[in-house]
Order: structure tokens, then C-alpha cells, then sequence
């Protein structure tokens, strides 16, 4: 009893936070529940990233939703990356049910189903407001690591941009970037080395075969206009509530290439476009990606440090980043080092490599003397986790193994004809999905190209007519001479003055018929 008054105490005073915060749920001691010990999350350090990890089937979804409303409750708009499709039943409010009943009568929180204003975004082909971007805006550097590009390769690259730029040549989609290469290495060749260099031929192919490759994830449905204003994503309804925008991802687990070069555009854009807010009560945007390892494990070493650089300075301009994956260990060293809040679900062991695993995991948390981190990381059940976050001060807070509330909104996916109630109701449906194909780089050197070859044709009729000579005009004899008339006379009196001479000769043609009639 003393070591859970304890334990209480501890709880108490080390989650309890001046500002506003957002409640998990309630911490577990020795298999039971206290309602006293309340586990919360201040705003005023969300902004300092986090990590959602745990098995298949721990909940982890759910506390993604759970994290969602929170914020969307004190005004805080919400980006959700979600891979697997389970996010969109935040549109629709939930049912109470015995489960839950019991659940929070543990927690000793009251539950009230809620419906929450969503917007849903695409990248691919699933329904919903279209996300795209420029070649332009991506730049010649964060471009060529897009396409793994060597040193020599980039140069090429940002040859390109600056060609372009020079020659009003709008790089809006890789079409006009697969243009562009094709025209500086045909008739465009020696405008090229004249004002910019020599380039290489083998190098060009490089390129142009890296971005056929990002075609074939379907990259051209990105790229493009109407570029999507980040601005968009830190809305907040009539109501007060911030609108969480669901990016719809299902289709998209095969191209991790495409996924990667979406994020960090976006990571990018949103560094680029928001101001510098310094220390703020609570995060403008908290964005959250789900299945993590989808961008680490198939990022090049060039896209992760460009990773881990914005993640360590987009924390000033007010944005917070959680990553949900399976295992911790999915997340480079150098990032997981950066997330302020974890909540870990329960790790199953069922090899030694798990269990090593585990290990490691439990390395990460704060250390306990109520709990055997490495133990309780293997004993959760559905809906608990074990959390640690920042306090305001930024010190972290003891480890809890928390009782987590359930979800306000549906705990389920929206059926189509939802989806397609919800799409009609969209405010940025007409700004972004309308198809904008304005004149480019394509139309621009298409044009040039078939001008240059009109030229060329009349170039060379006027060389040939040139090396003929004046043509003389035929005289009225000449003409008569040529005439249809003239030469079929011609014929018709040559053919009489033949069969005359034949027949002088004896070998007329009716002379002969004559003496054939004779003999026989």
C-alpha cells in the first residue's frame, strides 16, 4: 500500500502541468488501475516530437486517434498519414458500448461520443483532395537526392534549373524535366556548351532513367499544378476545433520511393513557409505518420539526413512529428533521439532477436523502481501502453504503464458512400482538383522544335533551288513541240511513212496479208 501511495504521488505531481494538456488515461500498478494518477500530455511540448511503437494489434491506431481528438479539442490542426486506411472513422462520432463502459468507469474519465472535422488528401488514386508540387519548388538539390544522384549527376541537375530559369522554361512536372534532357542533349547541345558547358551524354541517361523510375511509382500524379498550399493543413473550424487532415496512403505501401519524396517535400515546404514562433503554449500543426519504417527503411542515406535536419529545426516553427512504427528500432538512432513523448505498446518475444530487441527498448525509458522495464514492455495488454514525455521544464517524466481511454470517434473505417458524403462537403476540393496543364518547358520546347524543323525544310528547298540555276521559260514552238497533240501527229505520221517504206520494199503489211490469201 505504501509503495502504491508512492507510486501515486510520483504520478500525480510529475503529470500534472500548468498549461493545457490532453489525458491518456490512467496509470497501472501490480495489474491494477488508479484513478488518482491520471497520465496527461502537456501542449507546451508536443512541438518536441514523439513515438507511437508496439506490436500488431496493441491499439496503436487508436491511440493515433485518441492523440487526434485531443488535439483537435484545444484547437490544434492535425496532419495523419494513414497507411493502412483505419483513420477515417475520426468523421463520425463513436458508440458506447460495455467495453468501454467498464474501461473508463477504471480510468474515472466520462466518455462522450464525438465526431471530428476531417479533411481527406491524397497523393495517389484514393478519393480525396489532391496533394501536388512542382519540379521547381522541390530545387536542384533536393531533387537530385530524390533520384540518388551522384555529385557530377547534380551539377547536370542544377544546369538544368539554371537553363530554365534563363530561358523562361517553367519546370512544373517531369515531363518538362524528361523535355529538358532531351532537348540539351539533341539541338539544344551546342547552346549548352556554349554558355553553360559541356555535359555528359552517359550522365543525362542516368538522370532521365531515375526519373522514368519515379514515374513507375506513379510520381506524375505529384507532380504538377495546382501546388498545395501548406497553409491549408492549420485550419480550424467554426466550431473551434482543429481539422485534422487524413492523407490516404493505402495504395501507396508498394512505392515507399513516392511516400519518402512526399514527406520530405512537405517537411520541407512547411520548414520553408512557417515563421519562426520560438517557444509557443502549445504546437500551430502536429503531424503524424504511421508505419514510419515505410520512409526509413527505403530512404537513401541523403533523404535521412535531410530527415533528421528538419526534424531538428522544424521544432522552432511551432510543428510537432510522431512517428508510429512496430519497433523502436525502426527509427534511426539519430532521430529517435529527438522525440520528447513514447508510447509503447506491448513487444512480443518469440525468438532471441526479440528479446534482445526488448532489451534495447527498454534501454530507452526512464529507469523505474516500480517497474522491469524490459518485463512490462512484454505484459501490456490491448489499449495499455507504457509513457514517458517531456514536462513543461523539458525533463522527462517516470514511466507509467497506462490504462489508455478509448477513442470518441468511430473505431472504424467510413464506407464509401461516407467518403463520398465527406468529399462533397470539402472546402479545398474546387481549389485542388481541378487539372491545371498551363504552357511549360513540354509545350515550350515542343514548339521551338517543330519551328526549327519548318525552318530547316525551307532552308534546304531554297539551297536546292539555288544550285539549279535561273529556270528559262520554254519558247511558243517549244511549247507546240511538247504538246500531247504535237507528239501524237508525230507518231501517226511516222507510223505512214514506215508502213509507205515497207511497202516499196515488198513488205507491206497489205501486200503481204494479199499474197497469204494468194497461196493459200
Amino acid at each position: 500500500m505504501e509503495s502504491q501511495n508512492k507510486f501515486s504521488e510520483i504520478i500525480s505531481s510529475g503529470y500534472s502541468f500548468k498549461g493545457e494538456s490532453i489525458t491518456m488515461g490512467a496509470a497501472i500498478l501490480n495489474g491494477e488501475c488508479l484513478k488518482e494518477a491520471k497520465i496527461k500530455i502537456p501542449l507546451k511540448t508536443l512541438n518536441r516530437h514523439g513515438l507511437i511503437a508496439g506490436a500488431t494489434g496493441t491499439g496503436k491506431t487508436k491511440t493515433l486517434q485518441l492523440i487526434a481528438e485531443g488535439l483537435s479539442e484545444k484547437s490544434i490542426p492535425v496532419l495523419m498519414m494513414d497507411i493502412k486506411g483505419d483513420l477515417s472513422g475520426l468523421a463520425k462520432a463513436g458508440e458506447l458500448n460495455p467495453k468501454i463502459e467498464e474501461r473508463h468507469n477504471k480510468i474515472g474519465e466520462p466518455y462522450s461520443p464525438k465526431a471530428f472535422p476531417v479533411e481527406l488528401l491524397t497523393i495517389s488514386n484514393e478519393k480525396g483532395t489532391r496533394l501536388r508540387a512542382t519540379v521547381s519548388e522541390f530545387g536542384p538539390v533536393l531533387f537530385s537526392k530524390i533520384l540518388e544522384l551522384n555529385d557530377t549527376q547534380s551539377g547536370i541537375v542544377s544546369l538544368i534549373f539554371k537553363y530554365c530559369d534563363d530561358k523562361q522554361l517553367p519546370l512544373l512536372d517531369l515531363k518538362d524535366f524528361k523535355k529538358v534532357i532531351q532537348h540539351i542533349t539533341g539541338d539544344g547541345k551546342k547552346e549548352i556548351e556554349e554558355s553553360y558547358g559541356r555535359i555528359s551524354t552517359s550522365s543525362t541517361g542516368i538522370i532521365l532513367r531515375k526519373v522514368i523510375e519515379l514515374e513507375q511509382q506513379n510520381a506524375e500524379l505529384f507532380f504538377g499544378e495546382k501546388s498545395f498550399e501548406v497553409d491549408d493543413l492549420v485550419r480550424i473550424n467554426d466550431e473551434g476545433y482543429g481539422i485534422i487532415s487524413i492523407l490516404r496512403l493505402v495504395d501507396i505501401q508498394s512505392r515507399p520511393k513516392l511516400f519518402s519524396t512526399f514527406m520530405l517535400s512537405l517537411l520541407a515546404e512547411i520548414y520553408a513557409s512557417f515563421p519562426e514562433e520560438g517557444d509557443l503554449d502549445q504546437p500551430k500543426l502536429v503531424i503524424f505518420v504511421d508505419e514510419a519504417h515505410l520512409i526509413f527503411n527505403e530512404a537513401s542515406k541523403a533523404l535521412l539526413d535531410q530527415i533528421e535536419t528538419i526534424i531538428k529545426l522544424i521544432r522552432s516553427k511551432g510543428v510537432g512529428i510522431f512517428f508510429c512504427t512496430q519497433n523502436p528500432t525502426d527509427i534511426p538512432p539519430e532521430v529517435l533521439s529527438q522525440l520528447g513523448l513514447k508510447v509503447q505498446h506491448a513487444l512480443r518475444a518469440f525468438t532471441a532477436k526479440d528479446r534482445q530487441m526488448i532489451k534495447l527498448t527498454a534501454e530507452n525509458y526512464p529507469i523505474s523502481e516500480f517497474y522491469k522495464t524490459d518485463e512490462l514492455l512484454t505484459s501490456l495488454g490491448i489499449g495499455e501502453a507504457a509513457i514517458t514525455t517531456l514536462s513543461e521544464k523539458g525533463i522527462p517524466t517516470a514511466l507509467a504503464a497506462t490504462l489508455l481511454c478509448a477513442p470518441k470517434s468511430r473505431m472504424d473505417v467510413l464506407n464509401n458512400s461516407e467518403i463520398d458524403e465527406l468529399l462533397g462537403k470539402s472546402k479545398l476540393g474546387d481549389k485542388y482538383n481541378k487539372i491545371v496543364d498551363r504552357e511549360s518547358a513540354y509545350e515550350i520546347l515542343n514548339q521551338k522544335i517543330q519551328i526549327a524543323a519548318q525552318q530547316k525544310i525551307e532552308q534546304q528547298q531554297e539551297e536546292s533551288q539555288q544550285s539549279a540555276g535561273p529556270k528559262r521559260e520554254k519558247s511558243t514552238m517549244e511549247n507546240i513541240l511538247d504538246s500531247t497533240i504535237t507528239k501524237q501527229v508525230g507518231r501517226t505520221v511516222a507510223r505512214e511513212l514506215t508502213r509507205g517504206l515497207l511497202g516499196v520494199l515488198g513488205l507491206g503489211g497489205s501486200t503481204s496479208r494479199s499474197r497469204k490469201r494468194s497461196i493459200f
